[in-house]
């Protein structure tokens, strides 16, 4: 299992900043390019949704569900793909006036052949997940802080 947690300071209040993040995924996402809800629950919890993502030209399609929703301060999911499982949650806390810290914990869960070449470069996919996330989380900041719509 390879596990990760990244935070960034947004200029937005958190109200703002957890609607986008939850909202707009394909949007702000550096890796997201579809995010489609199956079907969604009352008050959250239990919402599914599938998600495509592209890293490198290679595509991978997780189906996922909302485990945990608590706006506008918490919201975590589990995904499931051909080749791993991710539990991903964001934490929302509001520091200043109008700023929000954002911090995103990951698991990732290999499956099959996976699971070897974590064992063999899990040293090399820690960095390269750290990096990535921190690119994310500055996309993430840019579109929050640049979004005029809905």
């Amino acid at each position: 299992m390879l596990r990760n947690s990244a935070s960034i300071e947004i200029n937005r209040s958190i109200e703002d900043v957890f609607r986008l993040t939850s909202d707009h995924i394909s949007e702000w996402s550096l890796t997201v390019v579809e995010d489609e809800t199956l079907q969604r629950t009352e008050d959250g919890v239990g919402t599914t949704f599938r998600t495509v993502t592209e890293e490198n030209g290679r595509r991978m399609t997780f189906e996922g569900i909302v485990t945990q929703w608590n706006p506008p301060v918490h919201n975590a999911v589990r995904m499931e793909g051909s080749m791993f499982g991710i539990f991903s949650e964001f934490r929302f806390e509001s520091i200043a006036a109008g700023r929000t810290l954002v911090t995103q914990n990951s698991e990732v869960f290999p499956k099959g052949f996976f699971r070897i070449i974590l064992l063999l470069f899990g040293w090399l996919m820690k960095k390269s997940q750290c990096d990535a996330s921190r690119r994310e989380l500055e996309s993430l900041k840019r579109f929050c802080e640049t979004y005029s719509g809905d």
